[in-house]
């Protein structure tokens, strides 16, 4: 059975609304039944990125959204991708390759030019696809945004598609923040506006539906769907990092919420292992005792050297070292393990020189390249362990670390390892996601079980999960048609 709608756009009133979500479990409900749907967000901002198939770079929820799909990523899905470098700047990257750094200001100006970008990539799509399921970004009420939009009402209006208005009722304000939302909006956008869509309800519908009566009356537009509130998924996150569950394990992993901080789902896999108890630490909070400290990456390594270091980590590291614990660096966390990271051309800040950790014998240089990868290959320190991940960084590292690798990939060194071998580094992420090699570096780190997490077996249950509670948005949707 066709689905009625080539484009289908889902905004959210609010930021965090479940848009991803919905997103992804249109595009699993649809896959099963034949249609050819891909995901697509015109704007993306988001510090967690995936490494394409055709080497570029686009916003995790979109790769996850492709999973869903049971289609590759493709640069397409996530034309435009802003990695927040500072408060008031970010990398711009289009079709997967960085176009440079623009404050606030210059890219508002720059986005005449990103939205050919996207139309480009919704018209290739559509080329090769039934059905575009689109994402919006944060909240179309969000009028100071409005001039030159790209990401929300400003691209639907440009392509003429429906649009869904999804609103997290778990948050509180619910009707508020669906009625807000229209009263904002101009007459054509309330009018494109086909329905709501209230996420993450828990408790006795009936007690909702007099709120749902009047929300109809009060807009004349339906209520499409109440999506109930789903515990234990395991989905890669856009951007923040989730509330962690309580402690499971004994072995203790700390990793420091860096301001910037990257890719921190490279930890999901010790997030969800049964003999892990992960804890992110953020600005001000105690360093708690560790078996394992992972330093993560970051979009401005030097900066977040200079957080660390006012937090007391270099201290506690040094402890934790002589108490014989292990250090993980990945990526910038790994630049950053060095004796100093050098961004003379201002790359990611102001140019100049910081001082590593010392705890590796290399230097780091950043340069304006960025390597975008996808790799497989072995644990250097356990051959038989195989690991498969993505590399995605600006900045080479030289020295003799490197003589010692982590990792050997596609036939090459990587990485490096102390020569007391409590320290590793690795610019691999997703390192853990490969359940040999998860192993094999908890195994290195002090923890040996027998038990197994396979990443790849989780995501697509709750992908699963997500669509089972989503049939009927799709159901309403098709009646509405």
């Amino acid at each position: 059975m066709a689905f009625p709608y080539s484009t289908l756009m889902v905004q959210g009133t609010t930021s965090d609304a479940g848009k991803s979500t919905v997103v992804a479990a249109l595009c699993r409900l649809l896959k099963r039944r034949g249609v050819r749907v891909a995901p697509f967000k015109p704007q993306n901002m988001a510090l967690n990125s995936a490494v394409t198939a055709d080497g570029g770079e686009i916003g995790r929820a979109q790769a996850l959204q492709a999973i869903a799909a049971g289609v590759a990523p493709h640069t397409d899905m996530n034309p435009v991708l802003l990695k927040p470098s500072s408060d008031i700047g970010a990398q711009v990257i289009i079709h997967g390759k960085v176009r440079g750094d623009m404050n606030a200001r210059d890219y508002h100006q720059y986005k005449t030019v990103a939205m050919a970008a996207v139309l480009e990539s919704h018209q290739r799509l559509l080329a090769q696809y039934e059905t575009v399921v689109v994402e919006g970004a944060g909240s179309p009420a969000e009028i100071n945004l409005r001039d030159r939009d790209i990401a929300n009402m400003g691209f639907a209006e440009a392509v003429d598609c429906p649009v869904v208005l999804v609103a997290d009722i778990d948050r509180g304000g619910v009707f508020a923040h669906i009625v807000g939302t229209l009263s904002c909006l101009s007459e054509s956008e309330r009018n494109r506006t086909i329905g709501f869509v209230i996420n993450r309800f828990r408790g006795d519908i009936k007690l909702l539906e007099p709120g749902l009566e009047w929300l109809e009356r009060q807009t004349g537009k339906p209520v499409l769907a109440v999506l109930p509130y789903l515990h234990g998924l395991f989905l890669d996150a856009e951007d923040a990092v989730q509330p962690v569950q309580a402690s499971r394990g004994a072995f203790r992993v700390v990793v420091p919420s860096l301001p910037r901080m990257s890719n921190h789902t490279d930890f999901d896999a010790l997030r969800v292992h049964p003999d892990v108890d992960l804890q992110f630490v953020r600005q001000g909070e105690a360093i708690p005792p560790a078996d394992l400290i992972i330093l993560p990456g970051s979009k401005n390594t030097r900066g977040d050297l200079e957080w660390l270091r006012a937090q007391g980590w270099p201290e506690k590291i040094a402890k934790h070292l002589r108490y014989g614990g292990k250090v993980i660096g990945v990526c910038g966390g790994f630049q950053m393990l060095g004796r100093g990271v050098a961004d003379n051309d201002g790359i990611e800040g102001a140019p100049g020189v910081s001082p590593g950790l010392g705890l590796l014998d290399m230097d780091t240089s950043m340069t304006r390249d960025k390597r975008l990868v996808q790799v497989s290959g072995t644990c250097a320190f356990a051959e038989d362990a195989a690991v498969s991940g993505y590399e995605i960084h600006m900045g080479v590292s030289e020295g003799a670390a490197l003589e010692q690798p982590a990792f050997r990939i596609d036939g090459r060194p990587e990485g490096a390892i102390s020569p007391d071998g409590q320290v590793l580094g690795t610019y691999l992420h997703g390192l853990f996601d490969a359940a040999p090699a998860c192993a094999a570096l908890l195994r290195w780190a002090g923890l040996h079980t027998e038990h197994r997490v396979d990443t790849s077996a989780l995501r697509e249950a709750s992908l699963d999960r997500i669509a089972d509670a989503t049939q009927p948005l799709l159901d309403a949707l098709e009646k509405l048609a």
